[in-house]
């Protein structure tokens, strides 16, 4: 079924490649939406393979356009129009706030497509849904949010707090700075001839669009390939808790680690829990000789502090001397900051986690 399914898919794509396909933008200064939104229909929709692309304000070649992003001022999935700048426009992604900008708008038309392709799989499966959502929460609405203006924190929320102010300057790098960086600078020489510099600044939009696309394409790889098969072992691991513990408090990575932190808050989310998890004890390695980590769960998904650290009087210290402070044998370290630890077998893992609950 699926091997049919496939030469579908490719019997499809071949019929609908054409050479003559254009896409059109704005020209001038360019953003990461529209970089993406460019790279999401060239390189992973097979309609858009070896499209042309056209930089331009002009109505008139933008009306010649196969399909337009980012300019036009029209939201039209029938005519291939996906432009957010026009005052009537207002939509989002399924049950998320964020409005759209053309990066939204071509993934919410092609995400699903995309996602399908690299998975091998159809497009209404549930493996798909889980990871167009996620993708799109993960990368794409903070392009979103960025190209619309939104803060990521609400201003008057921050206001009321009391002026809370950063303790440090992350010099604003995201992926919109990131593209941002390769439009010319103000004082940058410029070729007089006008269509000379038009395909100059095109260059830089190639060449914006290759890089964000690179981004985009390794949260492909990765939600793919590493973090949906990881689901199933986070499943098996929050399953057998009280395994371990009564309360389900520590959650055992059984033969390899895996990414887990999403999928035990989703798991959290859905009622499933005996009771919030506090540690996960993980081997480092694969193989009966590996040493174990035992980490804590932060209080949410980008935060550094944990639920409940391991015990002031271990952390800083290795080895023998925090054999002694924890009366456990086989301790490797804890962190000073008291969010990870280790020990040279699992036993000596466990009953670290066990006498840390205490």
């Amino acid at each position: 079924m699926l091997r049919s399914f496939l030469a579908k898919m490719t019997e499809n794509a071949a019929k609908r490649l054409k050479t003559d396909i254009t896409i059109g933008t704005h020209n001038g200064h360019f953003h990461a939406d529209e970089a993406l939104a460019v790279h999401m229909l060239r390189q992973h929709v097979p309609t858009y393979t070896g499209a042309r692309l056209v930089r331009t304000r002009d109505p008139k070649l933008l009306d010649e356009c196969h399909t337009v992003v980012d300019v036009g001022g029209e939201y039209e999935p029938a005519r291939n129009r996906y432009d957010h700048h026009q005052r009537s426009f207002a939509t989002t992604f399924p049950d998320r706030p964020t409005k759209l900008s053309s990066a939204g708008l071509v993934y919410l038309h092609f995400g699903r497509e995309i996602v399908a392709r690299r998975l091998a799989v159809p497009e209404d499966s549930e493996q798909v849904a889980l990871i167009w959502r996620k993708i799109y929460e993960s990368f794409i609405e903070a392009l979103d949010a960025h190209d619309n203006g939104i803060n990521a924190y609400d201003p008057a929320a921050l206001a009321a707090a009391g002026g809370i102010e950063k303790r440090f300057s992350d010099g604003g790098f995201t992926l919109g700075a990131m593209v941002n960086r390769l439009n010319p600078n103000w004082n940058d020489p410029v070729p007089k001839d006008p269509q000379e510099a038009q395909a100059a600044e095109d260059k830089r939009f190639e060449l914006a669009s290759t890089r964000i696309g690179e981004e985009f394409d390794r949260d492909l790889d990765y939600y793919t390939q590493a973090w949906l098969p990881a689901r199933g072992i986070v499943v098996d691991a929050f399953t057998k808790r009280p395994d371990f513990d009564a309360e389900g408090r520590i959650m055992v990575l059984a033969g390899q680690s895996a990414p887990w932190k999403d999928h035990l808050y989703t798991l959290e989310e859905q009622g499933q829990e005996v009771g919030k998890v506090l540690y996960v004890l993980y081997p480092e390695k694969p193989g009966p000789d590996a040493k174990w980590r035992i980490q804590c769960v932060p209080k949410s998904k980008d935060s550094f502090q944990s639920r409940k650290p391991l015990p002031e009087a271990w952390r800083g210290f290795r080895d023998e001397k925090l054999d002694e402070l924890s009366s456990i044998n086989g301790c490797v370290f804890v962190h000073a900051a008291g969010f990870i630890g280790g020990n040279k077998t699992f036993d000596g893992a466990l009953a670290m986690a066990k006498k840390a609950l205490e």
